[in-house]
C-alpha cells in the first residue's frame, strides 16, 4: 500500500516554518527528519509513526488510536503508530507532529 499523499501534504504544511527538515522514503512510507533524526512518518499501512521520548511510550499508548510501532516482530520503544482515524483533522495531527519534532530536535544532529 502506498502512503497517503494528502496526509504527507498536511504534515509538510505543519513543518513549513521548521528548519532542517528533510523528507526520505522509508519503510514503505515517507519519513520527515529534523537535522537527520526521524521525527514523524506517513505510514504505508495508514496513519503516522511518531518518535517520542521512550519514557513517555507507555503513557501515550493509553490514548485512542495509538499502538506500539512493531518492526520485524518487535516493538520499537520510543515509536508509536497513530491510526488514520487519530489524525483525520489538523487538531488531531498537529500535537503528534509537534511531539515528534520536539523529540527529534532534542537529539544530536546527524
Amino acid at each position: 500500500m502506498a502512503y497517503d499523499e494528502e496526509l504527507a501534504n498536511r504534515i509538510r504544511e505543519q513543518l513549513g516554518p521548521e528548519r532542517g527538515v528533510e523528507e526520505k522514503r522509508m519503510f514503505g512510507g515517507l519519513a520527515f527528519l529534523i537535522n537527520g533524526n526521524m521525527a514523524v512518518a506517513v505510514s504505508g499501512q495508514g496513519g503516522v509513526l511518531v518518535r517520542v521520548p521512550p519514557a513517555e511510550t507507555e503513557e501515550l499508548l493509553g490514548r485512542a488510536h495509538v499502538s506500539p510501532m512493531v518492526m520485524a516482530g518487535r516493538e520499537a520503544r520510543g515509536w508509536l503508530r497513530v491510526d488514520a482515524a487519530g489524525v483525520k483533522t489538523k487538531r488531531q495531527l498537529q500535537p503528534w507532529v509537534s511531539r515528534g519534532v520536539d523529540y527529534a530536535r532534542s537529539l544530536k544532529p546527524k
